[in-house]
């Protein structure tokens, strides 16, 4: 499943992040951002417009991501809803 999957209020645990290419910036800023292997995250809510923004929450910190980047980290799901 990939995050942009995930149920509103769900939680789950990151296992990568999708390289479309070689030296993917997006990629390699959602790593750095903390979309890293074993962390956990959950979608907080969904913009007005078609969805979009999703905010996510990773730690204690919050994400806005669109729907295409949400879609390039998969995740397991925990089965956890705040």
């Amino acid at each position: 499943m990939t995050l942009s999957d995930l149920p509103l209020h769900a939680s789950a645990k990151v296992e990568n992040v999708q390289d479309l290419h070689a030296n993917d910036a997006i990629a390699r800023r959602l790593r750095e951002l903390g979309f890293v292997n074993g962390e956990e995250v959950r979608l907080v809510a969904r913009g007005p417009v078609g969805g979009e923004p999703l905010l996510f929450q990773v730690g204690f910190t919050r994400f806005a991501l669109r729907r295409s980047e949400a879609a390039r980290v998969l995740v397991s799901s925990t089965g956890g809803v705040a």
